[in-house]
């Protein structure tokens, strides 16, 4: 019996947390004396543990087992035991989220791998074995572009080389099938650091577009075209079941686990579930209902109580309307339920809305989204330019879904404001990827008078987007130089005026940069101590060791961490 992947540690809180593996096998798998039997897909096999019956603030070290055998650790290992770190009242108000994008997969060809040089998350999960257990991070966050389905490694190429005669409409650059995604994904979470470090570090996911295809559902011309394609039907069944399978099912919590109609019904099946998820697929990929009712059936948007920090992490990829005007980044019911969340009952310190794609860009390309997008909406030879330069030019940001942008500053205008006698959070952090650089900006979400500095909402509210990107990737030249000057505060005056003219707004908020642009692979650490909270951005100096990039204070006056920041942050 072989562990083909995992363990993963997914969702946890006080007293239950939920184990994901993959063997080679139909078998039954066991993690602190609970135990499920695995489930087929495609002729692959798949277990997620829900353990039960554990005490808050408990740190349990555990082993995996297979019909009996145990199968982790595996024998020889140079790694600290796997643990599962129940929260609790102790560190209710301490957390600290590792996050970041992009990580591509470790390349065997030495040439090819200066190129992408060292991997920022492999080199924190490395110096992470040698800190003690109580200055690990509380969850990693993995904000998409896991898996490039679309940019493939050789060893992909040689795996589907031989496909051509069963398939002759498939593509040569391209995976399509489920078994084919498994490959990828066995690729980039086989890495032995990085697999020890998702074995005891509660692992929340979120995908992009290179974990289906680049652009993936920028607009409905889009869609429209890719449907074209002989192989797309197939293409997007194996990338959505995919996701589901490794990424979604672990960011829910045991009851929603139970209330899962779609899990329930694999639970049920007997045999290989495919088939069955096949068709939920096509379901999950289609757009439903008239008007402002327009949704997509499944939500893949979720949220984590992190103590009193709450984490909500927003589906910005596969949760779009674009079929319709206006267009959306989640539909108004997903949406609806991502303010519920936000908004309710408990008291907390920081809201953490993790999004794969910046809500704050530079105010240059900002702006430039927006103009596009309503440009893109006329008739004719203009809104068919519009539409080219969105797709060629990758202008598919929240800006340019003016009305999800206008959505999320209400959103986080009202978080800013106390509310039935609760006071507002400290923070409100926008966290992401995608964009190949790294920044911190901080907002005012308030109309603000000429002259005033951005930087909180009502009653101090610091509001901030905070992107790392990517994690291990190539940044082109040219890429730097456009973003260096994308920041500048001269051009965004002129583009500020120019986007008066278009009818295009940015929905009341101004921003200003405090950090970056950072260039190169990098990890985040966000961390958060009772009220006050920091941002570490590293990059890797060695296999083992990180240097900061940058730091900041996201909160005026915060004390010293309870755990430096330099323990958990730098070397």
């Amino acid at each position: 019996m072989t562990l083909l992947l995992g363990p993963v540690l997914r969702h946890v809180d006080e007293t239950s947390a939920l184990v994901w593996v993959q063997t080679d096998r139909r078998c039954r798998v066991e993690v602190l004396a609970c135990a499920t039997e695995t489930f087929e897909v495609a002729g692959l096999h798949f277990a997620l543990v829900v353990v039960t019956g554990l005490e808050p603030d408990t740190r349990y070290p555990y082993d995996v087992h297979t019909d009996g055998t145990r199968v982790w650790p595996q024998p020889g290992s140079p790694f600290p035991q796997s643990v599962i770190a129940t929260r609790g009242p102790s560190t209710e108000r301490n957390q600290r989220i590792v996050f970041g994008s992009c990580r591509y997969v470790k390349l065997a060809d030495p040439r090819q791998a200066r190129r992408y040089g060292l991997d920022a998350l492999d080199a924190y999960a490395t110096r992470m074995t040698s800190l003690p257990p109580e200055e690990w991070p509380s969850a990693l966050l993995m904000l998409g572009d896991q898996v490039y389905a679309d940019e493939l490694t050789p060893q992909t190429r040689r795996r589907i080389a031989g496909r051509g005669e069963r398939h002759p409409e498939w593509p040569d650059d391209e995976v399509v099938s489920f078994g084919e995604y498994s490959g990828l994904y066995r690729d980039c979470w086989s890495d032995p650091e990085v697999r020890w470090m998702m074995s005891t570090v509660p692992t929340a996911m979120i995908f992009d577009d290179h974990d289906v295809r680049d652009d993936w559902n920028t607009s409905g011309t889009w869609r429209a075209q890719v449907a074209q394609l002989p192989w797309w039907p197939d293409r997007i069944r194996a990338g959505l079941v995919a996701y589901w399978v490794y990424q979604h099912l672990g960011n829910l919590a045991p009851a929603e686990l139970a209330a899962d109609t779609d899990w329930q019904a694999v639970r049920a099946h007997e045999g290989d579930a495919w088939p069955l998820l096949a068709e939920r697929a096509d379901r999950w990929d289609t757009e439903t209902g008239e008007g402002p009712d327009r949704h997509k059936d499944e939500r893949f948007t979720f949220c984590w109580e992190l103590g009193r920090t709450r984490l909500i992490v927003i589906d910005s990829r596969n949760g779009r309307i674009v079929e319709s005007v206006p267009r959306k980044m989640v539909s108004d019911e997903e949406f609806d339920w991502i303010t519920g969340r936000a908004l309710g009952p408990d008291e907390i310190d920081h809201l953490v809305l993790a999004t794969p794609i910046p809500w704050l860009l530079p105010q240059v390309i900002s702006d430039l989204q927006a103009a596009v997008e309503k440009a893109a909406y006329r008739p004719g030879r203009i809104g068919r330019f519009a539409e080219s330069l969105r797709q060629e030019a990758d202008l598919e940001h929240w800006p340019a879904f003016g009305h999800s942008f206008a959505r999320m500053a209400d959103l986080v205008r009202e978080v800013c404001r106390p509310h039935d006698g609760r006071p507002a959070p400290a923070t409100v952090s926008i966290v992401s990827g995608d964009v190949h650089h790294s920044y911190a900006a901080v907002a005012d979400v308030h109309t603000r008078a000429p002259g005033d500095r951005p930087g909180r909402g009502a009653d101090g509210t610091r509001v901030h987007q905070l992107t790392c990107s990517p994690v291990h990737n190539i940044v082109p030249g040219f890429m730097r130089v456009l973003f260096r000057i994308s920041w500048s505060r001269a051009i965004a005056r002129f583009s500020r005026a120019w986007l008066r003219g278009t009818r295009a707004g940015r929905a009341g908020v101004s921003w200003e940069r405090t950090t970056g642009p950072l260039f190169g692979n990098l990890v985040a650490t966000l961390e958060l101590d009772g009220r006050h909270s920091a941002v570490r951005f590293e990059r890797p100096r060695t296999a083992s060791t990180l240097d900061t990039a940058a730091e900041v204070v996201l909160t005026p006056q915060a004390p010293a961490p309870r755990t430096p920041l330099t323990a958990a942050g730098a070397s």
